[in-house]
């Protein structure tokens, strides 16, 4: 199945019931690694909030949740500048932090949001992310969580956009190669 978003073809590349269960596991796993402790979810805006959403109803443990804004895209390239557009609120000092992304590709954006968190001096810092490139991944950091693992090909659906378009669709979708 294809859809046309703006000048694009995607194709479908994950399903919303291969996306659940993964979700699934992924809270399975993160309650099991942080049972009796505190933990401050962030989800990074915008392309985090739906899965951010569905993942927190999979962890069996109290937590609370925040969000910040970064952002290095434009259309469907990278920048290479990171934007912080939105701040963080909730203190973190202290606390196990888990940050919420939806995609890590090249991880420019992943970097500086890890520095400029940990001059809050938070407990320890974790990375859960949807999906992962590691063709274009340019650092040496741990993923602490990762969904599913893709090629270095443009995505959207599932919170993740085009232009601001497709983040309401329930499947993840591929850009087409012609």
């Amino acid at each position: 199945m294809s859809i046309i978003l703006k000048d694009k073809i995607f194709e479908i590349y994950l399903s919303a019931e291969k996306i659940r269960v993964r979700n699934t596991e992924l809270g399975k796993a993160i309650s099991r690694d942080f049972v009796g402790k505190e933990l401050v979810v962030i989800g990074i805006l915008n392309g985090s909030f739906v899965f951010m959403a569905d993942l927190c109803r999979q962890i069996d443990l109290p937590i609370s949740t925040s969000f910040i804004k970064v952002s290095s895209y434009s259309g469907t390239e990278s920048t290479g500048n990171v934007r912080s557009i939105l701040g963080l609120e909730e203190k973190i000092e202290g606390k196990n932090v888990l940050i919420v992304e939806d995609i890590v590709d090249t991880g420019i954006s992943m970097d500086y949001l890890l520095k400029a968190l940990s001059e809050f001096n938070p407990a320890k810092i974790s990375i859960v992310t949807l999906l992962h490139k590691p063709d274009a991944f340019q650092f040496n950091y741990a993923l602490d969580y990762v969904g599913f693992e893709i090629p270095n090909k443009f995505v959207v659906g599932y919170g993740l956009d085009y232009d601001g378009l497709g983040r309401n669709l329930p499947d993840i979708y591929q850009l087409s190669t012609p």
